[in-house]
């Protein structure tokens, strides 16, 4: 964490408690222009830098580099009795777990968290992603579609429970947003009447930041006296949310359940009844949907399993040995690593210790 120093950011010599710390984790450079800035710059770098976390981020790119060119060994497919695909289901379960779950939605017990921290620079675009018009003949934008279809979902639930009923069931929206797309994302919404939502049951909140490191770990300046700095990813969720205090926010409304999902899936079935109902019913911790993936070749990220009995995470196509992409399960005739990502991790549930489950959507 942060921690004082003196104040002699117009000296020619940068404060010396602040340079020694710097020293300690390898950033120093961080000071290398020093003589060349104003007393003023040198007081905005100092307070920059002050701000930084650098245990934290230290640990945090000691973990990248550490996990780049991991041994294949390390990396095992996701286990099958962890798969559950819809296809082999029964109508009647998957009619009983619809049921289930827009029960939960209809108790109030289910919220909806997006995550929506990124521009659309890839899209040819800064504003945030969702905003983003995909080219449909209605030309929604990403944000309209996902909050109409959590006005549709409020008008089921309330009809499973009261049939022919007008009334609605307010489902919470809680929207991650970054530094650089809070505030165009909070003007979206207010100039588009929420999309027919309620202005009371929408939630922003801001994810971290993190510097930016070369190659070999430094950081990089975006000015002489400034660290770049970028949106700390989709894992930036858990500390925005306690540091926010939304988990108290959610308790408060009684939530018992969260679905998660990235801004950029476009055909996410946002609070997903059939899902939330089968999630209830195993009684998980965590799930995430997935898909199979159609090809070795296909840009997408897969779920695996960090050794035999390790953690489940995500390893993005970019990252997976091309060798590893191709090989076949000769059991199943699949690809081995199949389970494809689609930023969809409904429902979490708050309220309990973390485990993964997977479902075929």
């Amino acid at each position: 964490m942060r921690e004082p120093v003196s104040e002699n950011n117009g000296a020619s010599h940068p404060p010396q408690a602040l340079l020694e710390r710097l020293k300690d984790y390898g950033q120093e450079d961080a000071f290398a222009l020093w003589d060349e800035l104003s007393p003023e710059e040198r007081d905005l770098l100092v307070k920059d830098i002050e701000n930084l976390d650098l245990p934290r981020i230290d640990r945090i790119i000691r973990c990248s580099f550490h996990s780049q060119g991991l041994p294949a060994a390390a990396i095992e497919p996701v286990p099958e009795s962890t798969v559950s695909t819809v296809e082999k289901r029964t109508m009647e379960e998957r009619e009983r777990w619809w049921k289930m779950g827009l029960k939960a939605i209809s108790d109030g017990k289910l919220g909806v968290l997006l995550l929506s921290g990124g521009q659309g620079t890839r899209l040819g675009s800064s504003d945030p992603k969702g905003c983003f018009n995909i080219g449909l003949p209605s030309g929604k934008s990403l944000f309209q579609l996902q909050a109409e279809r959590i006005l549709c979902l409020q008008r089921l639930a309330a009809q499973s429970v009261n049939e022919g009923s007008a009334s609605t069931t307010p489902i919470h929206w809680y929207i991650m947003t970054s530094p650089f797309t809070d505030e165009p994302t909070r003007k979206f919404f207010e100039s588009h009447k929420y999309f027919g939502l309620e202005a009371d049951q929408v939630t922003f909140f801001q994810q971290g930041t993190i510097p930016c490191v070369s190659r070999d770990g430094r950081f990089i300046m975006e000015t002489p006296y400034r660290v770049a700095k970028s949106p700390d990813g989709n894992g930036g969720v858990y500390s925005a949310l306690k540091s926010s205090r939304l988990l108290e926010d959610m308790a408060m409304r009684g939530i018992k359940y969260l679905d998660c999902y990235g801004v950029d899936n476009a055909l996410v079935r946002v609070g997903d009844p059939t899902f939330l109902g089968y999630f209830i019913d195993k009684g998980v911790a965590a799930a995430a949907k997935v898909v199979r993936k159609a090809y070795p070749q296909e840009k997408v990220g897969v779920f695996v399993q960090r050794g035999k009995g390790g953690p489940i995470s995500v390893v993005e196509y970019s990252e997976l040995d091309p060798s590893l992409a191709s090989a076949i399960n000769q059991e199943t005739g699949r690809l081995r690593f199949c389970w494809s990502n689609v930023m969809s991790f409904p429902p979490l549930y708050l309220l309990r210790s973390f485990l993964l489950s997977f479902v075929l959507n």
